[in-house]
């Protein structure tokens, strides 16, 4: 292992090489010297770790190791537009808006000639007016001879002397819901560039009323999950009120559920109410919750082992971890350029060579002695050992993607559909109260789903605030 330039791991094998030899230390010094050079393994091992070796996020990379990634790996693409890309440009309309009429300056034409109109040339400006649209809706009074008065009927939904719309509410919900802008921010917003003094009250308000309005949508996300062939599970600790609470996410390809909880584990799983009774496909990172679903086949996320496999390359140079990594990414092409799944005999051949590779595993990362008698607990073993038993014992679940065309060779989708979440945090920094986080687990359910099926999210709420909720749930 190298950090900032020196050979960490060279210089610890060349101190513990020198304490063997050295028959003069006393057994203090001895052991004190031991003690130190294991406290200097653990934080050399935790310094060269990051988003490409371990289950660190990208955000907490060094900017050094995002510098060197970006100058060690060379582009695969060019800059711009890719070939066969579907180009995107304005396009004129043949009904605009406003016309300018601009007529020719005489004193920059010559003035003794007579000139006659024959036409124009035309170019379209596109722009946008943000601007408060206020309609006064006017009931008819009649009045009988017998003085009896008569109104027609309001809109169901105007029901005061003013009131806001369903733009305003829904383009509140949009920014703080979808592009995740703080109340605060939000309240900015609609003052300066509406001039419409919306209080955070309000804002809140709205919230809430979509939230109460996409009951239906969560029951049917739940339906829609229970019968999907394959789903991908997560989870991401966030901050509610100061204190560590979880989101979950359990997705598909066209439906993302989000539940927020106080538990991490299998009762806060339960309390999403999917699981439970879930039979198909589940595809996670090896948490061992997930696998007190006995009903449920699992799916290991083979990008995490591609990050612990590096981990165990970079920390302790072991041959067997470079190539099972290499045999996994061949794997992965091999089913890419079989259209989603191999022969029998591919198969074979691949867990085969799997066998082979955890067996030299096994011989370079032998199991630990026993332990001293009286010793409780646990033999404490290498990550590299527990890396090597848990593919060996899951090897199933490892490479499952080899079998069925739908089952994927990562958790990519499950963590994308978490990605955001992290992001509402980082700006906002927390949820205030538990009800709070699972207004936004409802709302950003109903969002992200509306993404997934070709749905905008800001035409959905319009939709949604007059009572209308998407086609796709029909």
């Amino acid at each position: 292992m190298v950090v900032e330039d020196i050979n960490v791991s060279e210089a610890l094998e060349r101190t513990k090489r020198l304490l063997k030899e050295e028959k003069d230390l006393s057994p203090a010094l001895r052991a004190a010297i031991e003690v130190l050079v294991l406290l200097i393994s653990i934080m050399a091992n935790r310094l060269g770790r990051n988003s490409r070796n371990s289950h660190k996020p990208p955000s907490q990379d060094p900017n050094r190791i995002r510098k060197q990634k970006a100058a060690g790996e060379p582009q695969k693409r060019k800059p711009g537009g890719q070939e066969g890309h579907e180009g995107r440009t304005l396009k004129r309309t043949d009904k605009p808006d406003a016309v300018e009429e601009i007529e020719i300056d005489r004193e920059t034409i010559p003035a003794d000639r007579t000139y006659s109109k024959v036409g124009y040339e035309s170019r379209q400006v596109v722009d946008v007016k943000i601007r408060v649209h206020v309609t006064e809706y006017r009931a008819e009074v009649l009045q009988d001879e017998l003085g009896n008065r008569y109104v027609a009927r309001f809109p169901e939904w105007v029901t005061k002397a003013i009131q806001y719309g369903h733009g305003v509410k829904s383009e509140s919900v949009y920014l703080s819901q979808f592009q995740l802008v703080p109340l605060l921010r939000v309240q900015d917003q609609f003052a300066d560039q509406m001039g419409l003094p919306l209080s955070k009250g309000s804002i809140a308000n709205f919230n809430q009323e979509a939230f109460e309005r996409l009951a239906p949508f969560e029951a049917w996300a739940r339906e829609a999950l229970l019968v999907s062939r394959l789903n991908h599970a997560d989870e991401t600790g966030i901050n509610i009120g100061g204190k560590k609470a979880w989101l979950h996410n359990l997705s598909s390809e066209k439906v993302t559920l989000y539940h927020a909880d106080e538990k991490r584990g299998k009762e806060a799983m339960d309390r999403m109410g999917v699981l439970p009774s879930y039979t198909g496909y589940l595809c996670h990172d090896h948490w061992k919750p997930y696998y007190r679903y006995r009903n449920v086949t699992h799916v290991l996320c083979n990008a995490h082992h591609l990050r612990e496999l590096d981990r165990v390359i970079e920390e302790e140079g072991l041959e067997w971890a470079r190539l099972l990594k290499e045999l996994l990414l061949e794997i992965n092409k091999a089913v890419d350029d079989a259209g989603g799944a191999l022969s029998e005999a591919a198969i074979a051949g691949y867990c085969k060579r799997y066998d082979d590779i955890l067996q030299q595993g096994a011989n370079e990362c032998p199991e630990p002695p026993p332990k001293e008698p009286g010793k409780r607990g646990r033999q404490k073993k290498a990550f590299s050992r527990n890396l090597l038993e848990r593919l060996r014992d899951f090897e199933k679940d490892t490479l499952r993607f080899m079998t069925e065309a739908i089952i994927p060779f990562t958790n990519n989708q499950g963590e994308n559909d978490l990605r955001m979440t992290k992001v509402q945090q980082k700006i906002s920094g927390c949820f205030r109260s538990m009800e709070g986080a699972k207004v936004f687990c409802r709302i950003r359910s109903f969002l992200s789903t509306c993404r997934k099926n070709n749905l905008s999210p800001a035409e959905a709420l319009r939709d949604l605030f007059q009572g209308k909720l998407p086609a796709f749930m029909t």
